[in-house]
């Protein structure tokens, strides 16, 4: 649970600019948003707190920190501000990373491990071989947190290659350009703008199956990847809900009707509407970090991760998502007509669920895949 600053208790001792670090991302997230970015001092903060170390191997001078203490991180950062923990979220990156050889890593991390990568794998482009390596031609949108990337990543389709999962090609951020496009009523401050590469050589050693074979053999990698890279996003959505349940109660006891009504706190369907909303979130949350335990225990002893198990990660995952939605839709009503302004921190906090439970990993056609390998009839490319 969160404490009375808002930092679990979880990461706490990561790093003494944390707190800080929180409240100046509350105070400026009404310009990160009209900023369509999350700006590079708030960037290079976060990578002196830990954020893009913490699951980098220890050989790299990173963290090696436990799933679960990255997802608090993430979540509280998304307390703070959805778009400024979306971002965040891609120190999840190291665990992608960790596929490519231990020679390019090296050569990645040879100056620190905080290395911030973004990546935009769909829809892979056709990419042709040339000398020891591929030419990368196309465009890729939804890179959240490219504008404060050194490392980018897009996805390529190689001739004869087959496989579910698409090859990642990762190039210096310098070998692409942006195009700003995005432009939402949620997540808004990610960045997530398209980006475009044209004629960029990238070595094959500079390539790695997506959700592929780590080549070091570490916990934290041996951690479901594809599940882990849904949880960080929904760790946001938990994170923001928090936030709009704790903006309600504290709007409650306060805030009296120009028509003469009880103060909200006082009238009944307020209590009974925020009380259930609690009783959703407190549950998902539980029932999100309590696989994460139990997928960690059993990595950390070298124990294989079963797909049952695996589904359960991904289940949690959308279940998280999904609840954390529907928490700020109700959260949003309660606020009355105070929350229909435009700024307001209900409106934001519902627009940013609403966008966290519409990715492709969290969305609601999640359920039937995971429905689907619960009986038996086999998941589906890239899941779980």
């Amino acid at each position: 649970m969160l404490n009375h600053v808002g930092i679990c208790s979880g990461v706490a001792d990561m790093d003494d600019a944390l707190a800080p670090l929180l409240a100046e991302i509350r105070a400026r997230a009404l310009e990160f948003r009209r900023a369509r970015k999350i700006p590079e001092e708030i960037v290079e903060k976060f990578r002196q707190v830990g954020v893009y170390r913490a699951l980098v191997a220890r050989r790299f001078g990173g963290m090696e920190l436990s799933p679960s203490v990255f997802l608090e991180l993430i979540e509280v950062i998304g307390n703070a501000d959805a778009s400024a923990g979306w971002v965040a979220s891609f120190g999840i990156s190291a665990t992608y990373l960790a596929a490519l050889p231990i020679a390019t890593l090296e050569t990645i991390y040879r100056h620190g491990p905080d290395v911030v990568f973004a990546g935009a794998i769909f829809p892979p482009q056709k990419a042709e071989r040339a000398d020891d390596g591929f030419i990368v031609n196309g465009r890729w949108p939804y890179a959240s947190g490219c504008t404060g990337a050194s490392l980018i990543g897009v996805g390529i389709g190689i001739p004869g290659e087959k496989g579910a999962l698409p090859r990642t090609a990762v190039m210096p951020a310098s070998a692409i350009r942006i195009e700003e496009v995005w432009d939402t009523i949620g997540l808004a401050g990610t960045g997530s703008h398209d980006v475009v590469a044209r004629d960029v050589h990238v070595p094959e050693s500079w390539t790695f199956i997506r959700g592929g074979a780590p080549s070091m053999n570490l916990a934290i990698y041996r951690y479901p990847s594809l599940g882990f890279a849904a949880q960080v996003l929904t760790a946001v959505g938990l994170g923001c809900a928090r936030r709009a349940i704790d903006e309600v109660t504290e709007m409650a006891a306060v805030r009296q009707s120009i028509t003469g009504a009880p103060t909200m706190a006082d009238r009944s369907h307020v209590q009974a509407e925020l009380a259930e909303a609690e009783a959703m979130l407190s549950s998902a949350r539980a029932f999100f970090y309590a696989v994460t335990e139990e997928v960690w225990f059993l990595v950390k002893g070298g124990a294989e991760v079963p797909e049952a198990l695996a589904n359960r990660i991904r289940l949690a995952a959308t279940h998280g998502a999904q609840v954390a939605a529907e928490v700020t839709r109700k959260c949003f009503g309660l606020g009355g007509i105070a929350a229909v302004q435009s700024e307001h921190i209900l409106g934001r906090c519902m627009q940013d669920c609403a966008v966290v439970a519409q990715h492709a990993f969290m969305a609601r056609g999640n359920y039937e895949a995971a429905g689907r390998v619960m009986l038996g009839r086999g998941g589906r490319p890239g899941y779980p």
